[in-house]
């Protein structure tokens, strides 16, 4: 089991600062936060479903 550990980053507030940020933008810091993001919406049904085909159509066409 995981007994933890020192973290500098922890002790002057740099994580509880950039948890703040992150809960005051709406978007999450982490890759795999932002694709954890991603996936409830997209899951979220027919609106979600219909934003992830439309999207990538509308990528296509703005940039070809």
């Amino acid at each position: 089991m995981n007994k933890g550990g020192f973290s500098w980053k922890r002790l002057i507030g740099y994580s509880a600062a950039k948890a703040k940020v992150s809960r005051k933008i709406g978007i999450p810091l982490t890759k795999s936060g932002r694709d954890q993001k991603i996936g409830r919406i997209v899951s979220k049904g027919c609106l979600g479903m219909l934003a992830a085909i439309s999207l990538p159509i509308l990528v296509f066409i703005i940039f070809y």
